[in-house]
């Protein structure tokens, strides 16, 4: 049974990787890069055009676009979840941060999640105080 799930579209990650393999194409680089870098841009665009958050059986699980990229950890390790604000050096995707390892695909939202064996890191979403709630509850 899910507990909890939520999914955050990359609406201005989108429209990044559009508009620059646009203008890649219409911006006279020679041909050999355009061929290279627009489809990377949008093989990006649509690996990362959502994040989804689920709490459920006993876990909690994040996935980008179409589940590719992915991760899970046992609810039973997470000791806290606050709400906290990134900016614009953290940046989307996944990376290092202040919070440990940041996953976002748009905002500057997020929660930042503390386990048991030490590690921690940051989820984006543009219901932090929801997810927060979740899992403390949990």
């Amino acid at each position: 049974m899910k507990n909890y799930q939520h999914t955050q579209r990359g609406t201005l990650l989108i429209t990044v990787m559009a508009a620059a393999s646009l203008a890649a194409m219409l911006g006279g680089i020679a041909l050999k890069p355009v061929l290279l870098v627009v489809p990377a841009l949008l093989f990006s665009g649509w690996l990362f055009h959502s994040m989804t958050i689920e709490i459920t059986d006993g876990e909690l699980r994040w996935s980008f676009g179409p589940g590719w990229i992915r991760k899970r950890v046992p609810l039973d390790l997470v000791i806290s979840a606050e709400p906290v604000r990134t900016n614009v050096a953290e940046g989307w995707g996944i990376h290092i941060s202040r919070f440990g390892w940041l996953y976002n695909v748009s905002g500057f939202s997020a929660v930042a999640v503390k386990m048991k064996n030490g590690q921690h890191f940051a989820l984006g979403t543009d219901e932090p105080v929801v997810l927060a709630a979740h899992l403390q509850r949990e």
